[in-house]
């Protein structure tokens, strides 16, 4: 089996070259979902200026199991899919984008790897939004991270009945990224279920905006 399975895969864009977007954006996706799937809160966001850039998953999944299974279990799915995301953050880098002008950001297994991507990479980005996620391993896991958000402002929204995020994973994700510096807005929606909301949308809309 290859050490980095997801190499290679589609990356789709949408917008201007990032040369010429006053932001960049990284969208992941979620488990059996598609980087097009994704891209479609580009078009609800109706921001012309940002370049978008969504990765797929080789076999639309970024690991095979739970986020909260013990890491080593989701491997080597784990470790591709967040090295596919620091090359992107590289790439954008280098077409002019630094850190703090690039907005991160997915749902459900998406919205996990984002955050656990964010989490040990941590420094000033233009944003950073969770929908339906949590930072990845099984409960007790340390998050004794290094470095700090320095003010970016982050969304983390769920359902308080997520079938797959338990809410107490998303609150203490938030809670870490406070203590590392962030700027959170957290929302738990009562009975959402596993989606995004227009409230959810609106939000993180505006975090691209500010």
């Amino acid at each position: 089996m290859s050490s980095h399975p997801h190499a290679g895969q589609p990356v789709l864009t949408f917008g201007p070259p990032p040369a010429e977007a006053r932001l960049g954006a990284i969208l992941v996706h979620g488990r059996g979902a598609s980087a097009s799937d994704i891209l479609g809160l580009a078009h609800e966001f109706a921001l012309p200026d940002v370049a978008y850039v969504a990765p797929e998953a080789a076999g639309h999944t970024w690991y095979p199991y739970s986020f909260l299974t013990k890491m080593e279990q989701n491997e080597p799915g784990l470790s591709s899919a967040l090295r596919v995301i620091e090359s992107l953050v590289q790439h954008l880098e280098q077409q002019g984008l630094p850190a703090n002008r690039v907005a991160l950001m997915g749902f459900s297994q998406g919205a996990c790897l984002t955050l656990e991507f964010a989490a040990r990479h941590a420094r000033r980005y233009a944003a950073i939004a969770g929908f339906s996620g949590g930072l990845i391993g099984p409960p007790g896991t340390a998050r004794d991270y290094a470095g700090s958000f320095d003010g970016t402002p982050v969304f983390i929204g769920c359902s308080d009945l997520d079938p797959h995020i338990p809410v107490e994973r998303v609150r203490e994700s938030a809670q870490v990224y406070r203590r590392m510096g962030a700027g959170v807005d957290e929302r738990i929606f009562p009975g959402m279920g596993h989606t995004i909301n227009e409230a959810e949308i609106e939000a993180v809309r505006l975090l691209l905006t500010a």
